[in-house]
């Protein structure tokens, strides 16, 4: 110790002023280069080394496994070359205004509903339930009108008087269906009864329908509607209980109306088909829809990676994978859920109950913040009947981000992520629902400890400046 002491008795205070600025100089360039790596690779350098070489030598747990293998490549090449405009698509699982969306309004007081998607779905009325000879018939002109209708009351009287003018009128026990009915057994009243008229209206139309374009348009048209409504009845079975008969429904519909895949009814029966727990169903379905061919959504992703995680992730455990290292089957899971995440990021904090849901709305973006809600609005549920399955996600979601390129321009098993997505979610979810962003990287912990350090010596530099004797003292009483 006297050698220290006369050492630091001899210290002068240019001495403290050269190394509080060369510290400084250090630490601002550390700073300088974490930012300029994350800004280019999007991760921390120092936390990258750390946990790729540092942590397995003191026996860390390493979370991210490798990077999935290249049989998934094939699947990003042609959809790189067609990099699809933001698309609003119909929410397949999309609820009741009548039975869910109004009675969500009375308890809560608020809209779970906004303008925008309300208008989309005016448009997909007047599109699917109208046709150019609705105006030969009375109760199909009201209808017309009833559909344009912005005020639910309005609808519904309009609803009411079509059916004064023809007992028959499917389209207009559809609208009391969705609208009038606040419980899902009577939702289902008015659906039976216009599945009645809607068969018969059917039958006519494809006895005619080649004698001129005006009535291959009202066979069209018959046809949105007779397919809508069965795909109602079946949901409103699923709803009810009656998860067997909703599947024979489903199922039925698809065969008599395979041209119409376009409607993701398939998401509705993998749906069904989880909540009975027929995982071979559910993976002879993911057989025929999980194609390169097909357009993907988070249903269809993360409903695979459940099925790889279930065979695993009873016996998971990230401590034993660390040490052994991962099976092929663990291997398989983990790729299935980074294939899931980067499809779409936003699931996974839903799934884990890190962030609140909210009723899905109407129409959904995929990839983006409404199908994240949707999905696991319905299928949170499901994750959780399986043990283990959620422990599994945790330990590996975040693992994608790390895997995906930086910057964004570029992408891994997918197109590129849209830049489209938040400003279209901000309009179809409440404004009370605080929209997941993506990407939104989060400053790696090292980039605020390098610039802490960085801002703590150079004031120390300046104070040794200023005030040279005093900080001297400080010193050497430290």
């Amino acid at each position: 110790l006297p050698p220290v002491t006369v050492f630091l008795s001899t210290l002068t205070p240019k001495f403290y002023f050269a190394l509080t600025v060369t510290s400084s100089f250090i630490s601002g360039l550390i700073f300088v280069f974490e930012w300029w790596h994350f800004r280019k690779y999007g991760t921390s350098f120092i936390e990258q080394v750390s946990v790729s070489h540092l942590r397995p030598l003191i026996g860390g747990v390493e979370n991210s496994p490798p990077a999935p293998v290249a049989f998934l490549a094939g699947e990003n090449e042609p959809s790189r070359q067609n990099m699809p405009e933001c698309k609003v698509w119909r929410n397949p699982l999309n609820l009741f205004r009548g039975a869910e969306y109004s009675r969500y309004m009375w308890v809560t007081g608020k809209e779970p509903l906004t303008y925008y998607d309300m208008n989309l779905s005016a448009q997909d009325h007047q599109n699917f339930f109208t046709c150019d000879t609705d105006s030969l018939r009375p109760s199909d002109t009201v209808m017309q009108k009833a559909w344009r209708e912005r005020n639910p009351q309005a609808r519904i009287k309009a609803a009411h008087q079509a059916l004064e003018l023809n007992n028959d009128c499917a389209t207009a026990y559809v609208l009391l269906a969705e609208e009038e009915a606040t419980t899902i057994v009577d939702a289902e009243k008015y659906f039976k009864q216009a599945l009645k008229a809607g068969e018969m209206i059917y039958r006519r139309s494809q006895n005619c329908h080649s004698q001129s374009p005006q009535h291959e348009a009202q066979l069209r048209r018959d046809t949105n509607v007779l397919v809508y409504v069965k795909r109602r009845l079946a949901m409103c079975a699923r709803k009810l209980g009656r998860i067997r008969e909703a599947v024979k429904m489903m199922r039925d519909l698809m065969k008599e109306f395979p041209l119409l895949s376009m409607l993701n009814i398939h998401e509705n029966l993998l749906e069904a088909l989880l909540e009975l727990q027929a995982y071979a169903d559910v993976q002879a379905v993911l057989a025929k829809y999980d194609d390169i061919s097909l357009p993907k959504s988070a249903a269809i992703c993360y409903t695979a990676a459940l099925l790889k995680a279930r065979a695993v992730s009873e016996r998971f455990s990230p401590e034993t994978a660390s040490k052994r290292g991962l099976s092929t089957a663990e291997i398989n899971a983990v790729e299935a859920i980074h294939r899931a995440v980067e499809f779409n990021p936003h699931v996974p904090k839903y799934l884990l109950e890190m962030k609140s849901l909210v009723l899905p709305p109407e129409h959904i973006l995929k990839r983006g913040d409404s199908e994240a809600v949707a999905y696991a609005f319905f299928h949170l549920q499901h994750w959780k009947r399986i043990e283990g399955a959620l422990n599994l996600l945790h330990c590996t979601w975040e693992g994608t981000f790390r895997m995906i390129p930086y910057p964004l321009e570029k992408g891994h098993l997918f197109y590129p992520y849209p830049s489209c997505t938040e400003t279209a979610d901000r309009e179809l979810l409440p404004t009370f629902h605080e929209v997941s962003v993506y990407p939104q990287k989060e400053l790696p912990f090292f980039i605020h400890f390098t610039a802490g350090l960085c801002s703590f010596s150079a004031m120390l530099a300046l104070l040794t400046h200023q005030f040279p004797e005093l900080m001297v003292v400080f010193a050497k009483a430290v």
